[in-house]
């Protein structure tokens, strides 16, 4: 039996491999390939895998890791700097998702048990998928997407209560010995264990045992704790995964949670593939094959139900229509987490196990729409803006009429440092900003900041686009920064434009548009580490700066044409290899030859006299150039033997 097992493990995890190595190549997400795997190798198919109850122990133990790993992810810190979002918006999206398909089921006849039940799992959204998307897009730090994050943290929160409920509801095939309010109090009592351990035993531990600086002892013990309280929370007659959520809280709080995630991320990919392939197994075909039409209508009505009371939500906390649109379209997908909701579910009797092949056929088909989903909602968001055509700048009328003054799009970091140079040279100035936390603070603090969406034109003609002389576009949206730019150059032709991007692959886009100073951060980090590591190498303060300015003047191609030289990465982080400065001498051989002819890789630019040198293939070299040089250090002392060989020397 256990090499049937060994084999059945083995089959997983190649098939698994190949399966997701395809879906890589096809831009879609890997849980679906794992529920792929699952349906190739489970009975419904191929029937490769034999040891059924085994493997199932396996996906358990990849449940109770994932729900650990949620526990340790979660920062209580954190969730506090986007609690709008987190309590208001994840609470309402829950209640109004679950209320909808509640109230649809119970009107189609359906029992009130399984109903709410299927609420519960339906308003779920698949965190894994939608945050790489988000962050694949560059909009993890744009209002929307923190936004899709609050939410999602609050939907991975409330799943274990959901846990805990499902068994009790009606229609429930589970004892009755223990009152509802008995499991409550256990609960309670568990969590206040956990909140001790949490305080004042476990980083004490955590803090030995790190001191020990052994690798295996810390993996071990954190893995082992999750297990005890899990087994702990199972011995209580709770769930395995509210031990184990429990238990990854207590990391949480502890200075060692990112040492903790890293390590045991591994692990828990491992074993929660097992939990996804156990779920494809499951998913019948015959029910899909014989009920295609009505399992594609479904599902276009639970993404219709998602994306409705989602908006709804992102509404009532004071999002405006392009925002809303964004993460309404982003959510409208089942979750991950509603798989072990369904699973609860059809241990307890709620739910019946046609229900349950229904729920996994819809589940899957939205996981596999999201990509289009989420591709689609910017264009979508856009035809939205421009139907509503409703003026969104809150109290922008009582303003009074500015000329030459200064709009600043976004009220961020950025926009708030430029905000203050402008304040401190009596420039006029106003801000737009979607974010209504920030517009009502600070426009308290007398900031003269309205709520308003600048992708817009009725927004910009009201912030006085065609009487301003500067506007400055702070915010961590690409495609919004793309439109706002084109927008303010078609309003206003002399209006001078700068945009703040992320990533050097905007800037051309930008400029295009008719930004006329594109700042990315990107390069602008590289800048800096580049300056710093001049400085170790005695460059004077003077040469640094013209070499900066050259780098900015030329839109950084000179980081662009080293990093296509593969010393360095995006960031110019050298990778096994040393920056070094080599002064061409009196009487050097290489005095007066073309660079091409030279044959010399790595250099990043040549310091003449007063000017900074692109190290272009013609550019002939003359005696007391200075050669900034990236390379192996090996490579580094052929270059200077090059450079420093005189006729002298040769002659010797």
């Amino acid at each position: 039996m256990e090499t049937e097992l060994l084999r059945d493990v083995v089959i997983i995890f190649g098939l698994s491999s190949a399966v997701l190595f395809l879906f890589h190549r096809i831009r879609m997400p890997a849980i679906l390939g794992y529920l792929i795997t699952g349906v190739i190798a489970g009975p419904q198919c191929l029937g490769l895998i034999r040891s059924l109850d085994q493997v199932a122990v396996l996906a358990e133990i990849g449940v109770i890791l994932l729900l650990f790993t949620v526990g340790i992810e979660i920062s209580l810190k954190d969730m506090l700097q986007i609690k709008r979002f987190v309590l208001v918006g994840g609470f309402l999206q829950v209640m109004f998702t679950t209320l909808a398909v509640l109230f649809v089921l119970v009107n189609l006849d359906r029992p009130l048990g399984e109903a709410a039940a299927l609420g519960f799992m339906v308003s779920l959204s698949s965190t894994a998928i939608v945050l790489r998307i988000i962050q694949q897009r560059g909009e993890f730090d744009a209002l929307h997407g923190r936004t899709i994050l609050g939410i999602l943290i609050f939907q991975d929160i409330i799943v274990v209560p959901m846990m805990l409920l499902i068994p009790m509801l009606p229609g429930a095939a589970v004892s009755r010995a223990e009152s509802p309010l008995f499991i409550i109090l256990k609960a309670m009592l568990l969590i206040a264990v956990v909140i001790v351990g949490a305080k004042w035993i476990v980083p004490e531990i955590l803090y030995q045992v790190l001191k020990t600086r052994d690798h295996e002892l810390f993996i071990l013990f954190t893995v082992g704790m999750c297990f005890a309280v899990a087994w702990l929370s199972s011995f209580a007659g709770l769930s395995l995964g509210l031990g184990a959520f429990l238990a990854g809280l207590v990391i949480s709080e502890s200075p060692y949670s990112l040492h903790a995630i890293g390590n045991i991320r591994p692990l828990r990919d491992a074993f929660s593939s097992f939990f996804f392939v156990s779920i494809g197994m499951l998913l019948d075909l015959r029910v899909l094959m014989e009920n295609t039409a009505f399992i594609i209508a479904l599902t276009i009505c639970v993404i219709l139900i998602k994306a409705i009371t989602s908006a709804l939500a992102t509404s009532i906390i004071g999002l405006p229509v392009r925002m809303v649109v964004l993460v309404s379209l982003a959510l409208s997908q089942v979750g991950e987490f509603s798989f072990i909701l369904s699973k609860v579910g059809l241990d307890s009797g709620i739910i019946s196990p046609e229900v349950y092949q229904l729920l996994l056929d819809v589940t899957v088909l939205t996981m596999a729409a999201t990509t289009f989903m989420i591709a689609i909602s910017h264009r979508v968001a856009a035809g939205f803006s421009q139907l509503s055509r409703y003026d969104e700048l809150d109290g922008i009328g009582k303003r009074q009429t500015l000329r030459d003054h200064l709009i600043i799009v976004g009220f961020g970091v950025n926009g708030r440092n430029v905000a203050m140079a402008a304040r401190s040279k009596g420039i006029p100035y106003v801000v737009a900003d979607v974010n209504p936390d920030i517009v009502r603070s600070e426009g308290g603090n007398g900031e003269p900041i309205y709520y308003g969406d600048a992708t817009q034109e009725s927004v910009l003609r009201h912030l006085g686009i065609r009487d301003a002389r500067v506007i400055v576009i702070a915010i961590s949206d690409p495609l919004a920064t793309r439109q706002i730019v084109e927008m303010a150059r078609r309003l206003n032709e002399d209006i001078f434009i700068i945009a703040r991007t992320r990533y050097v692959q905007e800037v051309g886009a930008l400029h295009s548009l008719g930004a006329d100073e594109v700042v990315p951060e990107e390069y602008e980090t590289s800048v800096k580490i580049f300056a710093k590591v001049l400085e170790r190498y005695q460059l004077s303060r003077d040469d640094i700066e013209r070499i900066v300015e050259d780098v900015r003047a030329g839109d950084y191609s000179l980081f662009r044409s080293v990093c296509e030289e593969a010393y360095c990465d995006a960031n110019l982080k050298p990778m096994g290899k040393v920056i070094y400065t080599i002064r061409v001498p009196e009487g050097s051989k290489a005095a007066g030859r073309p660079l091409d002819e030279l044959g010399i890789e790595g250099i990043l630019a040549i310091n003449r006299g007063d000017e900074t040198l692109k190290p272009i293939g013609g550019l002939r070299l003359q005696e007391g150039d200075i050669l900034i040089v990236i390379g192996p250090p090996e490579k580094i002392r052929e270059v200077e033997s090059m450079l420093t060989e005189t006729a002298s020397d040769s002659e010797r």
